[in-house]
Parts: structure tokens; C-alpha cells; sequence
């Protein structure tokens, strides 16, 4: 965890700090914010729920991260749905156990605390970013989906998406109220064998799907922007694509009874990660030097 924080800090450098970072078995989340934008945060807080009781390692569930920003208050989740085709109700309740199992907001003042449902954590923030791997899968076999991919996609994914099950569980308001996903314009990011574009050529066939999502939510409509929603077909380490998105959102002015946390951040990772970064460019820069004082010399 800590090797993969020190390379986060040195590939976005020292304009960037880590606000904070919290772990729950295999979850990882980390919030970097701009250096000259810590003074203007609340508290970091954080919570977990554990949705596979029996596991000892813990693989499936959500970890939350949330702080106010001026008067802004945002909530960050990534979360682990259960796995399989038919098993959505199982996902349902996952999503069930996570918005009322979440202990956020606690020492920071929720900033409109009449909108709020003490049942639903995800109502007591202005801004929610919900991601992970949801695990909802195509209700359509493996031969029919292979030949949808075989049509030149391009962007246009109905073809696939019309069945999607989570897109049919949201439209249902099941699961995710009040939440939206950008446009889906990338094809299915499970599952791959590692280190090719091959969709799974093991025993078990998997059907290729969009279990790997970013939704989100604002108390105003209008709040959040969407830039760019895509996935990231070159990564190819894992049996998944990475999936991100940039996104725009409004910011409200600060609030005389939310304390900022005095520009907290991770100051030993920011050294070691700048100190990183420095003595990479220092030996790009020695090898240019070296390309352009070599000789090349002729014998006759």
C-alpha cells in the first residue's frame, strides 16, 4: 500500500498532497487534493462495512471517505459487490448494507441535515462519487455478446447495454436512488486474460461486462459535470480494465461552524515522493546528456 502511494505521489508531483488514504481488506481509496487547497478542508473521515461476513480476508464490501470542502461536503466510495451472473439480488443487498451499515458524516456537520435520511448515508452529502466493481453482468450468453463485439462498436454500446443488468436495476430505483452514470462508450472491461485483448478463453467462458462503474449524485441538480467517462484498454495487468472519470463539479462557499483541519496532509510520502521524482528526472536528464556528447567515429 504504501509503495503505491509513494508512486502516486511522484507521478502527480508537488503541486498535489494526500489528503488522506484508508484501507478495508483488498479496498484501497486515497484522496489527493491540490497542495494550495488543503487549508480550505474539514476533518477527514472514514468508514467501512463488511458485506461477506465469513471471509477472513476481506474482499467484499465498501470503504467511504468523506470531508467538507469550503461548504461543500463530498463522499467517496469504493465497494466490492458480490460476485456471479444471476446473483443481483445478492448485489442489491450489498448496496442495501452499505448505505445504512455507512458512519458518515460524524464530527464534521452534515451541511443540510433536513435532506438527510438516517437510513441512506449517501443523502447526507452534497456531492457522492460511487465506484468500484459492482459485478453486474450482461443478461445475454457468451455467444450472443461475441457477436454483438464482432459489429464495429465504435462508441454506440446499446447493443450491449440494453442488457445490462445494473442499468435495468437502476431505471427500476432498486438500487442507487438518485444516482447517474455518464454514457457508457467503451466496450466491456471483464473479463480478460491478463497481459491480452482476449475476453476469458478459460473452461468457465465468461460473459464480457460492465462490472467495473463510477455513478454519482448532487443535492442540486446541476452540481456535477461529467468530462470524461472511459476505461483504459492498454492497462492489461489485470483480468479487468481500469475504469476513471473526470468530472466538474460546483463548489459552495465555506461555513463559519465547519472547523478546516489545518492543512493536514501526508508530509513524509510528499517528500519521498518528490525526492522520487527528482532523481528520475535527473537521471532522464544525465542519459540525454549522454546521447548528445557520444561520438561516432570512422575508420579508412
Amino acid at each position: 500500500r504504501r509503495e503505491w502511494e509513494v508512486r502516486l505521489q511522484e507521478t502527480l508531483g508537488p503541486h498535489y498532497v494526500l489528503l488522506h488514504s484508508s484501507a478495508h481488506g483488498v479496498l484501497y481509496l486515497s484522496i489527493f487534493i491540490r497542495r494550495d487547497l488543503i487549508w480550505f478542508c474539514s476533518e477527514v473521515e472514514s468508514s467501512t462495512v463488511t458485506t461477506r461476513i465469513v471471509s477472513q480476508i476481506k474482499t467484499k464490501g465498501a470503504l467511504a471517505v468523506s470531508f467538507t470542502f469550503f461548504g461543500t461536503s463530498f463522499l467517496f466510495i469504493t465497494s466490492h459487490f458480490t460476485s456471479g451472473d444471476g446473483k443481483v439480488n445478492e448485489r442489491i443487498q450489498d448496496y442495501k448494507k452499505i448505505v445504512e451499515g455507512l458512519t458518515l458524516p460524524r464530527s464534521v456537520p452534515d451541511t443540510n441535515p433536513f435532506r438527510s435520511d438516517p437510513l441512506d448515508a449517501t443523502t447526507r452529502f452534497d456531492e457522492v462519487f460511487w465506484f468500484g466493481d459492482f459485478n453486474f453482468r450482461l443478461n445475454k450468453d457468451r455467444n450472443g455478446v461475441n457477436s454483438i463485439l464482432q459489429h464495429n462498436l465504435v462508441k454506440d454500446m446499446s447493443q450491449l447495454l440494453q442488457y445490462d443488468q445494473l442499468i435495468k436495476v437502476m431505471n427500476g430505483g432498486s438500487i442507487f436512488k438518485g444516482f447517474q452514470e455518464s454514457t457508457i462508450e467503451f466496450l466491456p472491461t471483464y473479463k480478460f486474460d491478463i497481459g491480452c485483448d482476449q475476453y476469458d478463453t478459460t473452461s468457465k467462458q465468461r460473459t464480457p461486462s460492465y462490472t467495473d462503474r463510477i455513478v454519482y449524485k448532487s443535492r442540486q441538480k446541476g452540481d456535477i459535470k461529467v468530462l470524461k467517462y472511459a476505461s483504459c484498454p492498454l492497462v492489461k495487468t489485470s483480468d479487468h480494465r481500469p475504469v476513471f472519470g473526470l468530472f466538474e463539479v460546483r463548489i459552495r462557499p465555506g461555513r463559519d461552524n465547519i472547523p478546516l483541519a489545518a492543512g493536514l496532509f501526508d508530509r513524509e510520502l510528499y517528500l519521498l515522493g518528490i525526492k522520487r521524482r527528482i532523481s528520475r528526472e535527473l537521471q532522464k536528464r544525465q542519459v540525454i546528456k549522454n546521447q548528445k556528447s557520444s561520438a561516432v567515429c570512422a575508420i579508412s
